[in-house]
């Protein structure tokens, strides 16, 4: 199948890199192997149910969001055991060491997704009720 994607110029450059200096053969193989990973991933996050215990990093611009982000942290102090913040210029890194039910982890990933501040967000579940 064809498809078509609005990418900024620079993570087209950037993605380009990696996957050549990784040895991979086309473009179309890196795309489908990245988008086969966060299938992967996000669907892990999905099928968990029970108690995890997971980390939560994301990157913001502080000025923008800073307000909104404590407010989502408040709503979910159930699930959240303690954070780690440094700054990066005028971006800030987040680290939320989380422990609880997987519902309340997967609905605090979404809410902190749905900020246009927020680039990125990844989640590692590092002990889940069936480990």
């Amino acid at each position: 199948m064809r498809t078509s994607f609005s990418i900024p110029d620079d993570v087209v450059a950037e993605f380009d890199r990696t996957w050549q200096e990784e040895g991979i053969e086309n473009r179309s193989r890196a795309v489908r192997e990245a988008m086969l990973e966060y299938v992967e991933t996000h669907s892990r996050l999905e099928d968990t149910t029970g108690s995890i215990v997971a980390l939560v990093g994301f990157d913001y611009l502080h000025h923008e969001v800073i307000g909104d982000l404590h407010a989502v942290q408040h709503d979910y102090q159930d699930v959240i055991q303690s954070t780690s913040h440094t700054h990066q210029g005028e971006w800030c890194m987040e680290a939320l060491f989380c422990c609880g039910a997987a519902e309340r982890v997967r609905e605090l990933t979404y809410r902190l997704r749905d900020f246009d501040a927020v680039h990125r967000v990844k989640v590692m579940v590092i002990r889940d009720s069936t480990e």
